[in-house]
């Protein structure tokens, strides 16, 4: 009996299945395994919510830019429409008012164009000044050497 005992364990020792199959019924090593599963998915959460997070950041950082380029292109209207103005060039068409300004960035002025008031000329602009007396002395030297027709304006 003691030999049928121990003959009837070896047999069924051997017909169970290994250690893999009790482990993929979950019947052994179930916590860890659920502890490692919510602590993947804890972190998979939290690199999506700093995903979020950075993407939000780039898309203030990228509106407070365009804002302040705003701001910054205001100022510099304001600036420009409080300065005295030598103007060589007045035209309806703002394709002649873009390539008269172009041509004369090519000869080395920093050009702009502006919109008259209560009108639809616009203005190319070839240097700006803050005094009177400075634009005046320099559109008398810009007459003599590079257009006869040019003049001051000053926005009101």
């Amino acid at each position: 009996m003691r030999y049928l005992s121990a003959l009837l364990l070896i047999i069924m020792l051997a017909a169970m299945p290994s250690c893999k199959y009790f482990k993929g019924k979950k019947l052994f090593g179930n916590k860890k395994a659920r502890e490692l599963a919510e602590m993947k998915a804890m972190q998979a959460n939290i690199r999506v919510a700093d995903s979020i997070k950075k993407v939000q950041e780039r898309i203030q950082a990228i509106e407070n830019a365009r804002l302040d380029s705003i701001r910054l292109a205001e100022e510099a209207r304001a600036a420009l429409a409080s300065r005295y103005n030598i103007i060589v060039g007045s035209f309806i068409t703002p394709e002649y008012a873009k390539a008269w300004a172009e041509e004369y960035r090519s000869r080395g002025y920093d050009s702009k164009i502006i919109q008259k008031e209560n009108s639809r000329f616009e203005l190319v602009i070839a240097e700006s000044h803050e005094s009177l007396r400075k634009a005046a002395s320099r559109l008398n030297q810009f007459q003599d050497t590079v257009q006869v027709d040019a003049w001051i304006y000053k926005k009101k």
